[in-house]
């Protein structure tokens, strides 16, 4: 999976097909026509409003998507953002932890198996604690011994 480009209306259409649920449900869920519902499979965004629907009707978190791509490529917050002096109550819900998918787990331990970059890099660039990284090395390496010896 791409989490770089998401095109969502596409990702869409393949769930709804892998469902197997017929075009009348979809229209009927989405208070639209079949038109309507071919223009959102051809749509590279839609409103927070039609995602909702759509993850509900569908039984899949496609905010996911976008929460993976914020975890890998949004630019880490400034060191000073955690300084007391700055810090501002915010009337939105504080998230305490980051979702850490199968695929960024993957892809982080590709990154250190490959050389690409290393623990430290990894730490630091994507603000993953270390307590976490290490948990996810012994996991790979308890399930595959070999692969990770020289990272």
């Amino acid at each position: 999976m791409n989490f770089k480009n998401i095109h969502i209306g596409s990702l869409i259409e393949k769930k709804a097909a892998e469902s197997g649920i017929e075009i009348s449900r979809i229209c009927n869920f989405m208070k639209c026509n079949e038109d309507q519902v071919n223009i959102m499979y051809r749509s590279h965004d839609l409103s927070t409003n039609h995602l909702l629907r759509w993850s509900k009707l569908l039984e899949y978190d496609f905010f996911r998507l976008y929460t993976q791509h914020l975890i890998l490529y949004a630019p880490p917050g400034s060191m000073n953002q955690h300084n007391k002096e700055t810090e501002k109550k915010s009337q939105l819900p504080v998230f305490r932890k980051n979702i850490y998918t199968k695929e960024i787990i993957d892809f982080m331990m590709d990154l250190l198996h490959k050389g690409v970059k290393t623990k430290a890099e990894i730490i630091r660039e994507y603000r993953i604690p270390k307590t976490t990284l290490y948990k996810w090395i012994t996991k790979e390496t308890t399930a595959n011994p070999n692969e990770y010896e020289n990272a």
